[in-house]
């Protein structure tokens, strides 16, 4: 008869024991904490040894042999029962091997990504900001963790793939209907090995039918094949799947098992209460490492919160598969402002392609005009029709970035929003009611009332304001938070509008996102106003100027084409 190969986890250390056998002694006289004095390791009353949690590694391929090589029936894992009142968290580790990214990572990003490596299956649950994507990357790019698979909210499949060239050098392939059938091929030519989908498409690539069982469950589904080749997933934002109910927690549940790496990235890895974290963990194949689902639910959902031993839970997760930093303990470490676009498909792409030819034509007429009265009269009919490209832009942008806007109020944050037109901010304030808002509509009052709820009412996540009243003179250092769904005309108005969170009394690094539509103005006008601020200092002048730099841009950025 085979008897378990047994684990239990206390605050301090880990405890094994198994039934005698000459190779699993020697097995375990290798483990760094026991060879240090392995007659202190050993507890004859217990008849167990003691080990190190920073030997978990070695602790878990041991179990591993031992059932492999049938010496042991299982690994059976627990925790002591005995009254725990230290929940000291331990550091994270130092990674001590090349990250071999592009970027010199910050210290705290090397700690995640050492403990990633080190853990393979865990939550990277640090605050918004703090590079959770960066360390994904570097923690596959070390550990060659290909294929992976990258697993979004849609709004971010391009920015994913512009990340894995910036900071790893590598081509990721974002999977659509054109590469449906053929993209393990990809892999299998050595062309491509970083492949990136939405929740909304896990069933369209991965799943080849569906049963309709009066319960759904993995049994219920048919996957495709192809989910066995990928040897590391990465899931972005992952309290989306936290319901158990829904298929595509399910379909990332079918995909993720048995793969050596699960990375799930969330801010806010508890949205409503410890309930949240059940299905997180049984995708990443951790939920037994808590003693199963009914141990789970028993001793940390317990009360009318659904949340009960809040401290322990905290210390379980941090010892076994989750981290997290807040921007407060690495401050030092942060520069003070930081920026980021978000490019996304507009929804309204036939409306935009025609108003563009439309400006293009009009921009070929004021090439050809000789006649310097014409080109004057010509210049403010090509400002108006660059307005209406920007706002054709930021309009078919609203769906994706009302889904950030829910992502971050409802994980509990503030954050300020800027808009340039005023149909924006209005369409805005319907998705989000709310919010308080910063118009030219409103007077002196009222918007000190806005600014006031925004600042001191823990219940106002969200204000929305547009560039020209709301851009200069307001303290929003309630949020280190600022989001962009289209731009002014000038680099000055963009750096004002940022600093209504970064000035004296914010506490956090204050990160800047700017949504850009693809294949539209807005890359240019950001590269414009970002990182050519002589064009942009310049506009300051009079009208004329301002028209003279527009009609400018507006060839610059269609030169080919006229």
């Amino acid at each position: 008869m085979l008897y378990p190969f047994c684990v239990t986890q206390t605050p301090n250390c880990y405890k094994i024991s198994f039934p005698y056998h000459a190779t699993l002694k020697e097995l375990v006289h290798r483990i760094p904490s026991v060879a240090k004095n392995p007659k202190a390791a050993y507890m004859p009353d217990e008849r167990a040894w003691r080990v190190s949690l920073e030997d978990k590694w070695y602790v878990d391929k041991m179990g591993e042999w031992a059932v492999s090589a049938r010496i042991c029936s299982r690994v059976q894992r627990s925790v002591s029962a005995k009254a725990v009142t230290d929940y000291t968290i331990p550091d994270l580790p130092k990674l001590t091997v090349p990250h071999g990214l592009l970027l010199e990572p910050y210290e705290y990003q090397k700690e995640g990504i050492a403990y990633a490596l080190q853990h393979k299956r865990c939550i990277f649950g640090d605050q918004p900001g703090l590079g959770k994507t960066l360390q994904a990357i570097g923690t596959v790019t070390i550990a060659k963790a290909y294929p992976c698979l990258v697993v979004c909210p849609a709004a971010l499949k391009i920015n994913w793939q512009r990340e894995f060239k910036k900071f790893a050098g590598k081509q990721a392939m974002i999977l659509d209907d054109r590469n449906k059938a053929s993209w393990h091929r990809f892999f299998e030519t050595k062309c491509c090995d970083i492949f990136i989908t939405n929740y909304e498409s896990l069933k369209k690539f991965f799943v080849q039918g569906v049963k309709e069982d009066a319960r759904f469950t993995l049994r219920s589904i048919t996957f495709d094949p192809r989910i066995s080749l990928f040897k590391s997933v990465v899931i972005d934002e992952s309290h989306k799947c936290k319901s158990s109910k829904t298929q595509q927690s399910k379909f990332l549940e079918g995909i993720c098992k048995g793969k050596e790496y699960v990375l799930e990235l969330t801010g806010t890895p508890v949205v409503n209460n410890n309930t949240d974290l059940i299905q997180q963990l049984k995708i990443m194949g951790r939920l037994e490492d808590f003693g199963g689902y009914k141990n789970f639910v028993e001793k940390f959902c317990a009360g009318p919160k659904q949340s009960s031993n809040v401290k322990e839970l905290n210390w379980r997760l941090s010892t076994t598969c989750f981290f997290r930093r807040e921007k407060a303990k690495v401050l030092t470490q942060l520069p003070d402002k930081s920026r980021q676009y978000i490019e996304v498909d507009i929804t309204n792409r036939k409306e935009y392609d025609k108003a563009e030819a439309d400006l293009i034509q009009y921009l070929r007429t004021y090439k050809n005009a000789d006649d310097e009265k014409i080109q004057k009269a010509l210049k403010g009919e090509v400002m108006v029709k660059m307005g209406i490209l920007k706002s054709i832009s930021a309009r078919g942008k609203i769906k994706v970035f009302s889904e950030f806007v829910h992502d971050v109020i409802d994980g509990g944050e503030k954050l300020i929003v800027f808009a340039y037109l005023k149909e924006v901010v209005m369409e805005l304030k319907q998705l989000f009611p709310n919010a308080v808002t910063v118009t030219g509509e409103d007077n002196a009052i009222q918007k000190q009332r806005a600014v006031d709820s925004f600042q001191n009412d823990p219940n106002c996540k969200l204000i929305i304001l547009n560039y020209k009243s709301g851009g200069t003179g307001l303290t929003l250092t309630a949020s280190s938070r600022v989001a962009f769904i289209e731009f002014p005309w000038t680099f000055s108005d963009c750096e004002q509008a940022e600093d209504r969170a970064h000035r004296n009394g914010q506490k956090n690094n204050v990160n800047c996102y700017y949504y850009l539509g693809k294949d539209t103005i807005d890359r240019y006008m950001y590269d414009v106003i970002q990182t050519k601020k002589n064009i942009a200092n310049g506009v300051t002048g009079t009208d004329d100027v301002v028209k003279e730099s527009v009609v400018d841009m507006a060839m610059n950025l269609f030169n080919q084409r006229l």
